[in-house]
């Protein structure tokens, strides 16, 4: 069964989210290898609270860290040390989410970062919010992708329309678009399965 990673083009800019309408249209497992921070209220809490369906099995994360940092900073703080080879990826015969923390190039310790945890058969999707800088950062985070030849499934764009700015960015990169997530009031269960649904048609294309 496919495998999705979702990545972000920095963090705060709606990984979660989009994690959790993946999780729900493809009523998929979902996996957050690494948290750090928001022990409490963790990403995995949030996508369990947006989940309607009965199929979805969450995973332990394979670190959970107190520091809200980078990995690398959070581990050393912890007195451990983060290693790609020793993440295991859960076992399902399931369709499976993976949500990385923060954006690609994010260091896990002195020599590896998140991309590393990416295997050559996932589908990545790449979430990307609009801000100063964020075509810079999208083009380079799609760049990085093709550099180490990952599959890239598409993108989601997060927040308030920018119509010139997606413009740009899907003539550039060619990359197909999944969809975009509003700037909503809220999101609960309804609002994350409206929008399962309605990427539902382009994720079966991936």
């Amino acid at each position: 069964m496919p495998t999705y990673f979702i990545t972000g083009i920095s963090t705060d800019v709606g990984k979660t989210i989009a994690s959790a309408i993946l999780t729900e249209a493809l009523q998929a497992d979902y996996w957050k290898p690494i948290q750090a921070g928001d022990l409490d209220n963790s990403d995995t809490h949030k996508v369990q609270r947006y989940i309607s369906n009965k199929k979805t099995v969450f995973h332990q994360n394979a670190f959970s860290l107190h520091t809200p940092a980078s990995p690398h900073l959070a581990a050393e703080i912890d007195g451990i040390t983060i290693e790609a080879k020793n993440i295991t990826v859960p076992s399902t015969k399931n369709n499976l989410v993976i949500e990385g923390a923060g954006g690609l190039l994010v260091p896990i310790n002195d020599s590896e970062t998140i991309a590393d945890l990416i295997q050559p058969n996932y589908n990545v999707v790449v979430v990307s919010r609009h801000y100063l800088g964020s075509i810079s950062h999208t083009l380079l985070t799609i760049e990085a992708l093709k550099h180490r030849k990952l599959n890239i499934a598409g993108i989601i764009f997060s927040g308030n329309e920018n119509a010139s700015t997606e413009k740009i960015i899907l003539e550039k990169t060619g990359v197909p678009l999944i969809g975009r997530i509003e700037e909503e009031p809220f999101f609960d269960k309804s609002v994350i399965l409206e929008y399962a649904e309605l990427f539902l048609p382009q994720l079966k294309t991936t």
